[in-house]
């Protein structure tokens, strides 16, 4: 049997052992907002500054919250793409995208999340949810729900998703997706408590259960911080009958626009040649 001398080195072991692992859990713990969001903030007397027509929108949420939108026009608008953006800057970034659209005849609506750019309140997952649906509800003010598109790329996929699970959008449209936050999670750090750990679960892989309207999933085969099998997975478990993988051979998670397969889908969706 040990001694008691014995047993305090035992102890005074395992607690060198355990130690950093608890730190690393505790530590990932409290960071996980800091890693997950990686906002940039804007006075709100910033003017935005773009070669589009655009009006800037302030939505109010039911918590008080006050969202940040822009929705850019175009004459003879084919419709609208409602569109969710990734994880870090804000929309004097994000707008510069919507070019991409309005040369092709589509109004844009994108706004910031929580925390982004000029938007207000506290980043609780339930909210962006809640907030997301709001901007939805903004376009539907604008335009038939025949006639908007959902777009979400990257952390704004899981936004889309959710969006046209609860609504009946004409189509909807995520661009390097996320399966789940806790699987990937998982995968990169297999050795700790992610299901207790996560304060966010992102689960665009139940949300799409919902999604009765043509869905396109767009990824690169070389993304290095969505991984390319998390986008097919949430493809496989699409419910609807018209869907569309679209494989970027060597894409990563930020140049998907300079690849012929990128720019042959969006012809496709947008222009409406050989549409879902």
């Amino acid at each position: 049997m040990f001694n008691i001398a014995q047993m305090k080195r035992v102890v005074k072991l395992l607690l060198i052992i355990i130690s950093p692992y608890i730190i690393i859990v505790v530590g990932l713990y409290l960071a996980q907002q800091r890693i997950i969001f990686l906002p940039s903030q804007l006075p709100v007397d910033y003017e935005y500054k773009f070669n589009q027509p655009f009006e800037e929108l302030f939505i109010t949420a039911q918590d008080g919250a006050v969202l940040n939108a822009l929705h850019f026009k175009t004459n003879d608008s084919k419709g609208v793409v409602l569109y969710f953006h990734g994880n870090s800057g804000d929309l004097s970034d994000w707008g510069h995208i919507a070019s991409t659209f309005i040369n092709e005849g589509y109004d844009v609506l994108m706004m910031d999340y929580r925390g982004y750019g000029k938007s207000t309140g506290e980043l609780r997952e339930a909210d962006l949810y809640s907030d997301a649906i709001l901007l939805y509800e903004e376009a539907k003010k604008r335009f038939d729900e025949t006639n908007i598109t959902v777009y979400g790329r990257s952390l704004g996929a899981t936004f889309a998703t959710y969006v046209a699970s609860k609504n009946s959008p004409n189509k909807l449209v995520l661009e390097t997706p996320v399966y789940n936050l806790t699987d990937i999670v998982k995968t990169k750090y297999w050795f700790l408590p992610v299901d207790l750990l996560l304060r966010f679960k992102f689960p665009s892989s139940e949300f799409i259960s919902g999604v009765t309207c043509p869905v396109t999933v767009i990824h690169g085969t070389d993304d290095n911080v969505v991984p390319y099998k998390s986008g097919v997975k949430l493809y496989e478990a699409v419910k609807s009958e018209k869907k569309e993988l679209v494989n970027v051979q060597g894409g990563g998670h930020n140049n998907l626009s300079e690849f012929g397969e990128y720019i042959q889908a969006t012809e496709r969706i947008f222009y409406h040649l050989n549409i879902l």
